[in-house]
């Protein structure tokens, strides 16, 4: 009886102490390893082990305030977030890329990024978006790509983008964009790509790109631009494509394009309304001799005016365009020509007969003289 109470009495104990070994392990497994439910605002999804915390269509009108701190990745698209405010992201230090398009953002705060010293990739495409202030751009000296298509900008100036020193890929596709001043891109050394496509920019002033040494691809198509300053392209050495596909040129002049010294630039032009004259003609023949310009769809270059060749081919109408216009410029020259000719002509035969006549008028009066 001793011995089985004894026994008893150890396995009580060794249990007791089991449990309590258990519950020590789940206990320090709770503080060390939270699940992530417990850690991640209700509505988005937190697998810490990927750094991925995704918010996407989760209907927030404001930004989520549980993030776990390692979030490399945080993506906020999707829902009715309106405001970013001053330092909304100072617990997420990590940040590499910040999602949040398709919002209703229409006010983005000073200093609203200033904590993300990582971030790389910002995406604000496809909110309300009206004015970039100088602050907005603080703290984002490394973000190498920023996506602002489909706003309400309307003009750019020195402030927008002056802190994006290592900017390397900038969309400001289908905004309102009128006006870009000079010095709006001036921080952006780096940047390779700047595409303004689809917005209403009527012209292109000397200046507005004169920072932009690295760029390769600067797309301006769906624009309202009917002519060019000479000298605007001439800054972008590293270019290798110009898309001015859709806008309104019916001419182009040969300078602006001349001062694009890349080594190799390809040029869109489609879908503007030329004017198909002789002097187009020569312009184009010119630039398709140099070697370093590629106009890549010149076949598909149309007609515009005049009426009588409206959508008609460019490459269709210069032969016998050009060869018309030569051979009655020809034709003008000769009877120009002639006509001089013919009345330095009979100016000299008039001037010789004024001579003779002089002269025998001479003669007669030496004689009378003689005879008296």
């Amino acid at each position: 009886m001793t011995v089985f109470m004894s026994s008893c009495g150890f396995r009580a104990m060794m249990s007791l102490v089991l449990l309590l070994l258990v519950a020590a392990e789940v206990t320090c497994r709770s503080h060390t390893h939270s699940p992530p439910h417990a850690r991640c605002e209700p509505g988005c999804d937190c697998p810490g082990d990927l750094r991925i915390t995704t918010c996407s269509r989760a209907l927030f009108t404001q930004l989520p305030g549980r993030v776990p701190s390692n979030t490399e990745l945080l993506d906020l698209s999707d829902n009715h977030i309106s405001v970013i405010p001053q330092r909304s992201f100072s617990n997420n230090r990590k940040l590499r890329v910040l999602l949040l398009q398709n919002n209703n953002i229409s006010v983005v705060e000073d200093s609203s990024f200033s904590q993300l010293e990582f971030l790389q990739k910002l995406d604000l495409s496809w909110n309300r978006i009206s004015v970039l202030t100088e602050g907005f751009s603080i703290g984002l000296a490394f973000l190498r790509e920023l996506q602002l298509a489909h706003n309400y900008l309307s003009s750019l100036d020195s402030r927008s983008f002056l802190h994006l020193d290592g900017l390397q890929r900038l969309n400001l596709t289908s905004n309102r964009i009128q006006t870009i001043h000079v010095r709006s891109f001036s921080s952006m050394s780096t940047l390779r790509q700047l595409h303004l496509e689809d917005n209403q920019l009527t012209s292109l002033k000397s200046g507005i790109f004169s920072m932009l040494r690295s760029l390769e691809v600067l797309n301006l198509a769906g624009n309202l631009i009917s002519g060019t300053d000479n000298g605007v392209f001439k800054p972008l050495t590293s270019m290798t494509l110009l898309n001015m596909a859709d806008n309104q040129l019916s001419v182009v002049n040969f300078k602006t394009l001349l001062n694009i010294h890349t080594y190799s630039t390809h040029i869109l032009l489609e879908g503007n309304p030329w004017n198909c004259d002789c002097d187009l003609q020569r312009v184009f023949r010119k630039l398709r001799s140099i070697q370093r310009l590629f106009l890549d769809d010149y076949s598909n270059l149309t007609c515009k005016a005049p009426p009588v060749l409206q959508d008609y081919l460019l490459m269709d109408v210069e032969n016998e365009l050009c060869i018309a216009e030569t051979v009655t410029v020809l034709i003008i020259t000769v009877t120009v020509v002639i006509t001089v000719l013919a009345a330095m002509l009979m100016g000299e035969r008039k001037r010789k007969k004024r001579r003779r006549a002089l002269h025998w008028t001479h003669q007669e009066d030496l004689s009378d003289e003689s005879d008296h």
